[in-house]
């Protein structure tokens, strides 16, 4: 009876190394798949253009417009709104910047939108008559867009893309700013309450590089 216990669990010591190293393979297997990074959804990461230079927006007059016109400038991109308690300071500052370093390479690009408790409710052409006479802006409005949901404009998803929000990536309310490079690039994003000359020395670094 010795003879054939002993012969039993030398069976099975085998079988039990045999089990736990299969084990242990399913283990290292399902590890190295859960690290695994999943592959992006079609049709989103491979649609996102390089740089802002790659997309084509349209004027107050409806007419495409090519970003890479703007090739080799600073650009500060707005979205902006008529009837916002941040409406009169931000449109002051903004034409305080303009008038200040247009001529060092500076365009700001403002793009009128209705989503934040329809506080640019008019259309192209009464927005344009109200920035033009009442604000006195010079740089170029562009056509109303929406800034955020499945209509927001290409060029507001790719600008999210690159610069993310507080706690999202939406954008907060009228008069968020991103500050782009001379190379297309978003470098930064600011809040809607941070007044544009506070992104003055931003500017001057972005307009000073090569």
């Amino acid at each position: 009876m010795s003879t054939r216990s002993g012969s039993g669990s030398g069976s099975g010591g085998p079988r039990i190394c045999t089990s736990l190293a299969v084990l242990a393979l399913a283990l290292a297997l399902v590890s190295f798949l859960s690290l695994r990074k999943a592959p992006p959804p079609p049709g989103m990461a491979d649609d996102l253009p390089a740089s802002v230079h790659d997309i084509t927006v349209k004027d107050i007059k409806g007419n495409d417009v090519k970003l890479s016109e703007y090739a080799g400038k600073v650009l500060l991109i707005v979205n902006v709104a008529s009837k916002c308690g941040l409406t009169n300071s931000n449109y002051k500052e903004l034409n305080v910047l303009y008038e200040k370093y247009r001529e060092k390479g500076l365009q700001i690009l403002a793009f009128p939108c209705n989503q934040f408790a329809g506080q640019e409710p008019g259309s192209n052409e009464e927005i344009e008559q109200t920035v033009c006479t009442r604000f006195k802006a010079e740089f170029p409005i562009f056509d109303k867009i929406d800034v955020n949901g499945k209509e927001a404009a290409p060029l507001y998803k790719f600008l999210k893309s690159q610069k993310g929000g507080f706690l999202s990536d939406g954008i907060k309310w009228n008069f968020t700013k991103f500050l782009v490079n001379k190379d297309g690039k978003v470098v930064e994003r600011y809040a809607p309450t941070t007044s544009p000359l506070k992104i003055e020395n931003d500017i001057q670094k972005l307009l000073g590089a090569s």
